[in-house]
């Protein structure tokens, strides 16, 4: 069976919408709830986990073990780095990197050993790619955007590389399929608060848009390969 992972309430609202799951499919566990769906004579669940790593690692062992997952595939939005890219963009990293593991004063910005590259030779390369870096702290100040960007990570968010980092020590395959829903704000002439509930206003309105499209190839050319 495959694992499709989604952390915020709006993604998996987003998915019930679009497999038009009836309440009586929705089953609950302790980070969330999931469904099942068959697609092309592969078994899928999909779950949500609450976002920040401690949930998204949680949800993912707690399916790893309770499905016998033979893949994961992290199926969500983020926010953009590098500004060569645009909203709405959709992405499939090689490499996963979790950034707030280390004493940054005395120690590189990303350890190697929470470092997981991922293979994607076998899915071609009709997708945009990079590395995702991943930390609890969302990326909302503009000093955190900068220091990510001088570090080459190309998108953000708060769990994917986390999951990534446990499916290596489970032995199984993970892929992360990532459509950026928002940038992070010069908030330096603006109120701090102001600027933060605006870049949360776009990510609101464009969460649903990148999710859906993700969920096309998480559920179709993606799963078929288990």
């Amino acid at each position: 069976m495959v694992g499709i992972s989604i952390a915020t309430k709006w993604e998996y609202e987003a998915t019930l919408e679009y497999f038009s799951v009836i309440n009586n499919e929705r089953f609950g566990y302790p980070y969330g709830e999931y469904f099942i769906r068959t697609i092309d004579d592969v078994e899928l669940v999909f779950y949500s986990t609450g976002v920040r790593k401690v949930n998204g690692v949680g949800g993912n062992q707690y399916m790893i073990a309770k499905f016998n997952l033979t893949k994961v595939i992290v199926a969500g939005t983020c926010a953009g780095i590098d500004q060569q890219f645009s909203n709405l963009d959709i992405f499939i990293p090689e490499k996963a990197v979790q950034y707030d593991c280390t004493v940054k004063e005395i120690e590189p910005f990303i350890k190697q050993s929470f470092i997981v590259d991922i293979d994607l030779s076998k899915y071609g390369n009709d997708f945009y790619t990079g590395t995702i870096g991943t930390a609890d702290k969302a990326v909302v100040m503009w000093k955190d955007y900068l220091e990510l960007k001088e570090n080459e990570i190309t998108i953000a968010d708060t769990e994917a590389s986390a999951i990534a980092y446990i499916c290596k020590k489970n032995d199984i395959e993970c892929i992360i399929i990532k459509g950026i829903s928002d940038f992070p704000t010069e908030e330096s002439d603006s109120d701090k608060f102001e600027s933060n509930i605006e870049q949360i206003n776009i990510y609101l309105e464009n969460t649903p848009k990148p999710e859906l499209f993700t969920l096309g190839r998480s559920s179709g050319n993606l799963a078929e390969i288990h």
